[in-house]
């Protein structure tokens, strides 16, 4: 196991960050890290990573306590903060080699040099920092936390700012790398959390609400369905509502219904049924399937 979280609280005066979080990640998982801003992932990161003590509770990051033994985690662990903060007036080069010394690498060049192919910094390596775009920077920030070889990376909001190209080219740089680490990484993207992350870990207020494989996501939420439905004739809310397991409607365009209902038995059968007794044609009937952001969002509302 990488990374075990035992009931970890975390004070700042009488306001609490965490509240008894407890969760484990294991070797080789890509665990997506998602809650609202204020929600607690940053501090949590942090506690991971050595920067900021935890009020009570444990953490272990590869068998290492991080409180009492604080340097071996942090020679097992890889982090990348969410201000991504480089030395914009050194060379790429210049920059790594000067990290890989910090941390006593081997073979510094070697590594270095290694570690720029690996990260496609290549045709940017003899730029200045401060001129690289931000795709670019994000990928000097992701190499200076591998170049010691690391168990587990520690990713916070990574690929923030950047645009669709750019995107897609860290998510797969990210990816390609997970199959040899264990990552644990926030995001505000939906998107990023389906491409990438084996597993979701919800937090909310300072507490974990969920915790579960990116694919089994949708099923811990509630079980109300949704349904789209467009009639050729106009008609009245009020009727609508009067189909047995319909809670909401709502008219989204000429003709065009969005129908919630309860969960309780498949309301789409009870609206054809519905449509002919009325005599109504039915032009398009789906039922929507609930996405990773519905889940977050009710999760997470307050």
């Amino acid at each position: 196991m990488s990374i075990e979280v035992k009931n970890v609280n975390k004070l700042y005066g009488s306001q609490k960050a965490l509240d008894n979080v407890s969760f484990s990640v294991n070797t080789g998982e890509v665990v997506g890290f998602l809650g609202p801003n204020g929600a607690g992932k940053s501090t949590l990161m942090k506690i991971i990573t050595c920067y900021i003590p935890q009020s009570s509770g444990s953490v272990n990051v590869c068998g290492f306590d991080v409180e009492t033994q604080s340097i071996d985690v942090r020679k097992n662990v890889g982090y990348l903060p969410e201000n991504n903060p480089l030395y914009y007036d050194m060379y790429v080069k210049e920059y790594l080699e000067f990290i890989a010394g910090i941390h006593k690498v081997p073979q510094i060049k070697q590594r270095v040099a290694e570690m720029i192919e690996t990260i496609g910094l290549s045709v940017e390596q003899k730029k200045k920092i401060g001129q690289l775009s931000k795709g670019y920077k994000q990928r000097v920030g992701l190499a200076q936390a591998l170049l010691h070889n690391p168990q587990v990376l520690i990713l916070d909001e990574p690929t923030t700012g950047l645009d669709p190209n750019q995107l897609a080219e860290i998510r797969a740089l990210i990816k390609r790398i997970g199959a040899t680490k264990t990552i644990m990484l926030s995001t505000h993207i939906m998107q990023e959390v389906e491409a990438i992350c084996d597993r979701v870990i919800i937090i909310n207020n300072g507490k974990i609400v969920a915790n579960a494989k990116a694919s089994d996501l949708k099923k811990i939420a509630s079980n109300k369905e949704i349904i789209t439905i467009e009639f050729a004739e106009s008609l009245e809310a009020q009727q609508l509502q009067k189909v047995k397991g319909v809670l909401k409607v709502s008219l989204l365009a000429n003709n065009t219904w969005e129908i919630e209902g309860d969960g309780q038995s498949d309301v789409r059968n009870n609206l054809f049924h519905f449509a002919v007794e009325n005599k109504l044609s039915v032009l398009t009937l789906r039922k929507e399937t609930q996405s990773i952001e519905d889940v977050f969002k009710e999760l997470t509302k307050q």
